[in-house]
């Protein structure tokens, strides 16, 4: 296509979703039930059923889901000789199949048959071993047989092959269950010697760094001291340490070790082992151990000492920034986080005093954003962690002053506000504060979330009210107009929401009229007032003459249920048809014509169908040429045109003037050829 400019004539998003609601209502009918009464009837069904079956598997072998519904529906027939048959045969086209392993299986299992799934599952941990679900189905089916040694069996060939970590936790939680602590510990240990052995075998091999994770010495460490082995577990936080050294520490296993002494009342070691590893650990790495060693020492240390050792590096290096650029916000909110998880709250409420004064210079609400949110974080703080409600009051009282209301304002601010007030189960209050929002600075969200509010408490006189002030100030809100009237119908008064709905369509702009006269449409159909609805299409159709309207005002009368429902639809499409003759745009008449034409095959007589057949139109693909915005010549263009039989019978010398154009061009061609005869003479001898 040459001409990729958009089309004058646009689908909306909103006429796209109701089509799509519309088709939704064509349901397919359910196929029927077949009954069988007889023996008979049944081996001819299981015989035709098979038959459907094996040709599916015959056209495509390789299809699995095939063979496991044949296999499940033999099952499902106790047919469990042949259903074992089927599934031998697909384990013979893909054994590595794991889906048909856990059918066959779950099927033996489920008609117990043990030592057959026993044979299955021996056969599918052989044939896939590292297929881990092969394994925890086994050990789970022998434990809930009570087959525990048999379960610790499956397990032990299942260690063999050396998997990932957490089956070996399994193994654990297994032996555990049945308080075999020493067996526990012995597959720890096993574990453990299992992972050093394969950062070593890695360091020769590839000549690389590979150490095995350190939860696994943290898993076992907790699992001696759950068993009040005290002794046990200090012995695996040692080993730990030494196995890894100084050039692998990780914080997290002297964050764990700490705190396991910190259980046993050992603070100096707690201390000890703290600053052995803050002096080794790079302090980017060390973050979560500067955090537990500060909790630690808040609860047995000296709080300002311990705050002055550890923050004060990084509250010097927000407060450079912070000096640097006074309306970096984003260093602001870094350096109130910091000081709410470590300082006390007349020392938090200083560093949002010194933040909050830092205005913008520019009143406009771009460099507004960020800077609201510390009043809001500010305020938040206030509720929440220092549970003064007081303060949190004045705070959200102070910003509201702030704000240049006549310039801009936020919404957001308000509503919080309110809300607070709500919670505090002070509801004037937030009334007052609402109602002061809309008197200042209206916007639709203010109101938005008023009206939600009186919603919630049941006061339907202040939403009327509220709706009442919003469509004073937004009356082209389209939106506004449906929920009111929405609301009146809901509460059964229904003159009145005509009467908005007759308010909203009688203004002069609106952003969405079409959403707004199919409510009124709906809510009209809805009270069955059917008159009334044809009067609204007819009030519609005289400001538009789309073709959509003209449709759904005959799908209407249609849907009406009366006896004269045919020939007001059949009226409609022919009032549709004469308006539309002078349509610019043919596609919508041709739109028009087909659904003329759908209504007649459904509905109609021989007659209305071949009249209505010889008013469709003649599709023909023409040429035209197109221009540049310089005025210069950009080539031609195909597109297809319509010829309504209507309009040809209009024209008795449309006939005439074409072949009067055709004899002006065949003149034209003989001058030429006259004009220039050795072009004849070359393409006579070519």
């Amino acid at each position: 296509v040459k001409n990729k400019a958009p089309a004058e004539v646009q689908i909306t998003a909103e006429q796209l979703l109701r089509e799509a609601k519309e088709r939704e209502l064509e349901l397919l009918p359910p196929p029927p039930q077949q009954k069988i009464t007889d023996v008979e009837e049944l081996n001819d069904y299981k015989l035709r059923k098979r038959k459907t079956f094996e040709d599916n598997i015959r056209k495509n072998r390789t299809v699995i889901s095939n063979w496991i519904k044949y296999a499940q529906w033999e099952e499902s027939l106790k047919e469990i000789h042949r259903a074992r048959s089927i599934y031998e045969r697909a384990l013979d086209v893909d054994y590595r199949n794991v889906t048909l392993w856990l059918k066959y299986a779950e099927m033996e299992m489920k008609n117990r048959q043990v030592n057959h799934a026993r044979n299955i599952w021996d056969r599918a941990i052989t044939t896939l071993p590292r297929v881990n679900q092969f394994w925890y189905k086994y050990t789970y089916m022998e434990e809930m047989l009570g087959n525990v040694a048999g379960s610790r069996q499956v397990f032990e060939r299942w260690m063999e092959w050396q998997p990932e970590e957490q089956a070996w936790h399994s193994y654990i939680n297994f032996e555990l269950r049945y308080k075999e602590v020493d067996r526990a510990r012995s597959i720890y240990e096993r574990y453990i010697l299992f992972n050093a052995l394969h950062r070593y075998f890695f360091n020769i091999a590839l000549l690389v760094i590979v150490h095995p994770d350190v939860k696994n010495w943290i898993k076992y460490a907790r699992f001696e001291e759950k068993h009040s082995y005290f002794a046990h577990a200090r012995k695996v936080y040692e080993r730990a340490v030494e196995f890894f050294g100084e050039d692998h520490m990780d914080e997290h296993l002297y964050v764990a070790f700490a705190k396991f002494e910190e259980n046993q009342k050992e603070f100096e070691r707690v201390r000890v082992i703290y600053k052995y590893a803050l002096d080794r650990i790079p302090k980017q790495d060390a973050q979560n151990l500067f955090k537990n060693y500060t909790i630690f020492e808040k609860k047995f240390g000296d709080r300002r000492g311990i705050e002055d050792i550890i923050v004060s590096k990084r509250r010097f290096q927000y407060e450079e920034e912070v000096k640097a650029n006074p309306h970096n916000y984003d260093a602001w909110f870094d350096y109130l986080r910091l000081v709410e998880s470590d300082a006390d709250a007349e020392t938090v409420r200083e560093v949002y005093e010194r933040a909050i004064a830092n205005v913008p210079p520019i009143q406009e609400k771009r460099h507004w954003k960020r800077y609201i949110y510390l009043w809001i974080n500010y305020a938040l703080y206030e509720e929440l962690e220092a549970k003064a409600s007081k303060r949190t009051r004045q705070v959200y009282q102070a910003c509201i002053e702030l704000i240049p209301h006549k310039k801009f304002t936020f919404a957001k601010i308000w509503l919080l506000y309110a809300q607070f007030e709500i919670r505090q189960k002070n509801l004037p209050l937030a009334r007052r504060a609402l109602g002061t929002s809309i008197g200042k600075c209206p916007k639709n969200k203010l109101f938005k979330g008023y009206i939600e509010l009186e919603l919630q408490l049941r006061e339907f006189d202040r939403c009327r009210k509220l709706y009442e002030k919003f469509l004073e100030f937004a009356p082209e809100n389209c939106t506004s107009w449906i929920k009111f009237a929405e609301l009146e119908t809901i509460l059964g008064d229904i003159d009145r929401a005509r009467a908005i709905y007759e308010l909203a369509i009688s203004q002069p702009r609106l952003d969405m009229p079409e959403v707004l006269w199919k409510s009124y449409i709906d809510f009209e159909i809805e009270q069955e007032e059917y008159e009334k609805t044809r009067n609204l299409y007819r009030r519609l159709l005289q400001r538009t003459q789309h073709v959509k309207v003209w449709i759904s005002f005959a799908q209407f009368e249609l849907s009406a249920g009366r006896e004269e429902s045919l020939s007001r639809c059949r009226q409609i499409y022919e009032e549709a048809n004469k308006a539309m003759r002078n349509c610019e745009e043919k596609e919508e008449r041709v739109m028009l014509l087909e659904s003329w034409r759908n209504f007649e095959e459904e509905f109609g007589t021989d007659t209305t169908k071949e009249r209505i057949v010889k008013l469709m139109p003649e599709k023909i693909k023409k040429r035209r040429k197109l221009q540049a915005e310089d005025g210069s010549d950009a080539g031609w263009e195909e597109y297809y045109d319509y010829i309504f039989p209507e309009d040809t019978a209009n024209q008795p010398n449309l006939k005439l003037l074409a072949m009067a154009k055709l004899w002006k061009k065949q003149q034209q061609e003989s001058e030429a050829a006259e004009m220039d005869p050795d072009k004849d003479i070359d393409e006579s001898q070519s």
